[in-house]
């Protein structure tokens, strides 16, 4: 009959007499451990051992030349270990017992009684684990929160931003068609134009980092992703850096929004450019994986099951523990003033987590870093794109559309815009008024124009009543909002037509002139 497996212990041993220090070991193996230990009996030798290894439990000697268990205690504490402290002693008075106990030691046990050693080293080194699985879920939970709040911030401001940019910037483009391009006013309609796609994209990456954009998954092979992407990132990285791509040929498939994942790719690679300035080598890679849970799992919060995992590796300067920390927060940033934003990886970490996945980082400094985003494998075939239409000057039309929208600067521009492509306007300043034009109108309303969100009666509710009364009637939606606001409303049903706010005027006449043809 064989034996149980033992439990592997590393066990750093304070103490000066070599044979007690064998006897702790000779116990731990009789109540079912296998140790690896360390014996020390110096601060000095104590702190390089701490440096140079984790341990599961330490135990100490009270009373030694030169050094004691209160000072090995301090040294433990010191250096951020969290391994318990067990005072293994020969004589030790109940008071002085009591007194380490209340400097932080997990308990004491008497050389004469090293029976009760075991158990105590099994009872402190599970509570350990306990409390270490508490941190990290609370520090789990507080990083959530923390993104949540900035979330929800970015997702309220987003909503009023987004109606004005795109007020500003269809008045713009409207502007710039009118002037010619040696016009005295070019190049300053051209500066307003610029810094409002500039705030445009400031608020898409809040969008992003926060989890609250508008994603349209399809089931995607990362492989061809990836390959098409290598393209731009070969000029994007610069020659000095070796682009290597290292594909599994039978990948899983993974259900994500095709554009977000090509940001994701593109925040690491800069991201890995920036970290090696004299050149280096990044490498992409993607591989089927399965994920067990917990602490033994690169992700421990991942649920098990099968991933693809898509790793971005440079040789570039690594991080530092403090680094890697706040790597994820949005505004933090180790780049000069200047230089960066603090939103590119906190842009990473958001799409990632919207997209169901979770994002593990192997860095340190000198050996560069290690990107592995994890996504849920699929069973569906990849979706195949069709050939890409050629793009033309958008089309427009003599049909009759309905615009809702309760902001009043983005009404009068999609009026402006649909106007100017010859379609028959009916502007609704919310719901009922909508409802009210309609019934007025006797000819047929090709399109409903809609924004989902607005007071008295959303979007939904709209095309629902509509519907009813103009069943041929086709709807395209528009928000404002990219956050939780949307899905509540129920447009991101497959098929749903929608459109994010700031359009420009040549990207709502593709769509509306899409949708009506479609």
């Amino acid at each position: 009959m064989t034996s149980p497996p033992r439990t592997p212990l590393r066990v750093l041993i304070v103490e000066d007499s070599p044979s007690d220090a064998e006897l702790m070991v000779r116990a731990l193996r009789q109540a079912g451990f296998e140790p690896s230990h360390e014996r020390v009996e110096s601060a000095d030798a104590m702190r390089a051992t701490l440096v140079r290894q984790p341990w599961d439990v330490v135990l100490s000697d009270y009373t030694m030349p030169g050094f004691d268990a209160p000072a090995a205690l301090a040294v433990l504490q010191d250096h951020g270990s969290d391994a318990p402290f067990i005072v293994v002693s020969g004589s030790v008075g109940e008071d002085t017992a009591v007194a380490a106990m209340r400097a932080g030691a997990t308990d004491y046990i008497m050389k004469d009684r090293l029976q009760r050693l075991g158990p105590a080293v099994a009872r402190a080194v599970a509570d350990a684990g306990v409390r270490r699985e508490r941190r990290r879920l609370e520090q789990q939970l507080l990083r959530a929160q923390k993104m949540d709040a900035v979330g929800r911030l970015a997702g309220g401001i987003a909503h009023d931003f987004n109606n004005v940019l795109t007020a500003i910037l269809g008045a713009v483009e409207l502007g710039l068609l009118d002037v010619p391009p040696a016009g005295p006013l070019r190049e300053e309609l051209e500066i307003i134009r610029d810094a409002a796609t500039r705030a445009k994209d400031l608020i898409r990456r809040l969008l992003a980092f926060s989890a609250r954009q508008v994603l349209q998954p399809t089931v995607l092979d990362l492989n061809h992703l990836v390959s098409d992407v290598a393209k731009m990132l070969r000029r994007l990285i610069g020659e000095d850096i070796e682009l290597v791509l290292a594909a599994e040929p039978a990948l899983g498939a993974v259900r994500a929004d095709a554009g977000q994942l090509e940001q994701v790719l593109v925040n690491l690679a800069v991201n890995a450019r920036d970290a090696m300035p004299q050149g280096g080598r990044l490498t992409i890679g993607t591989a089927n994986a399965a994920l067990s849970g917990g602490d033994a799992s690169p992700v421990p919060e991942a649920p098990p099951g099968p991933y693809v995992s898509l790793a971005v590796t440079d040789t570039g300067v690594g991080m530092d523990a403090d680094t890697r920390a706040h790597l994820f927060e949005p505004f933090f940033t180790t780049k000069p003033r200047g230089k960066g934003t603090g939103l590119g990886l906190a842009t990473v970490y958001g799409i990632v987590r919207q997209s169901g996945g979770h994002i593990a980082v192997d860095t340190a400094p000198g050996r560069g870093s290690a990107f592995h985003v994890y996504l849920p494998r699929v069973a569906e075939a990849p979706e195949r794109s069709g050939p890409a239409r050629a793009l033309v000057a958008p089309a427009g039309g003599r049909e009759t559309l309905l615009v809702a929208e309760d902001e009043q600067l983005v009404r009068l521009l999609a009026r402006k815009i649909l106007e100017h492509a010859g379609y028959a306007v009916l502007v609704a300043s919310g719901g009922p008024d909508a409802l009210r034009l309609a019934g007025q109108h006797a000819g047929p309303i090709d399109l409903l124009l809609t924004d989902v969100v607005m007071p008295e009666m959303s979007g939904r509710e709209l095309v629902h009543r509509l519907a009813e009364q103009r069943p041929e009637m086709r709807v395209l939606y528009m928000s404002g909002y990219a956050d939780e606001a949307v899905a509540q409303h129920g447009v991101l049903d497959p098929g749903t037509a929608f459109i994010q706010k700031p359009f420009t005027p040549d990207g709502l006449a593709r769509k509306v002139r899409e949708v009506l043809d479609g």
